[in-house]
């Protein structure tokens, strides 16, 4: 097992013995619903309490960089925070689940899915592939829609999933997410 591997491993068993329900979106969800590409990280969307962070920081243990009162302040300030890997200087982003409609909606569509991470598989929560194109349009959009990247993992999930996608949900949600013009785009040129 590769040390990203092992890494991945120690961190969703940590999150599911603190009681930390989560789901990976991101880079690598877009890779397992659409083309695999390297990344520099693995993003999580965790729904974590106050309360529940001790708890985290000690199931990580040492192998890990956790701060605590980083990740309460990033939680009070609905932002992101970063767990790295020691050993292998891998970096986690993990972004607290917001109370908005859309991200408790794309939260409990979540599905099982096998991530592979060099030789190793593990079986984890995953974001569907609607739920993946969508917010990779979220993303692509606030970064200045210029991410190359961001753009093919789009396409990526449009090509891979073509018919298999729920069109009605892609348009309900885009609208909400004030994406509705490039999901129109990357549809009409697939």
């Amino acid at each position: 097992m590769s040390r990203l591997a092992a890494a991945f491993r120690q961190l969703v068993e940590a999150l599911s013995r603190s009681g930390i329900p989560y789901l990976v979106v991101g880079s690598t969800a877009s890779g397992i619903h659409g083309i695999y590409r390297t990344s520099f990280d693995v993003d999580l969307v965790a729904d974590i309490a106050s309360d529940q962070i001790p708890r985290l920081v000690r199931e990580l243990g040492p192998d890990f960089y956790a701060d605590a009162g980083m990740i309460r302040e990033a939680l009070y300030a609905q932002r992101s925070f970063n767990l790295i890997h020691f050993a292998s200087s891998y970096k986690f982003d993990i972004f607290p689940l917001l109370r908005d409609a859309y991200q408790q909606r794309q939260f409990s569509r979540r599905v099982m899915k096998d991530v592979v991470l060099d030789s190793d598989t593990a079986l984890v929560p995953v974001a569907t592939a609607e739920d993946t194109l969508l917010m990779k349009l979220v993303w692509y959009r606030s970064g200045g829609e210029v991410s190359e990247r961001q753009w093919n993992d789009v396409r990526g999930i449009v090509a891979v999933q073509a018919g298999r996608l729920d069109l009605e949900y892609l348009n309900r949600w885009a609208a909400y997410l004030k994406v509705t013009d490039l999901l129109e785009e990357v549809l009409h040129s697939a």
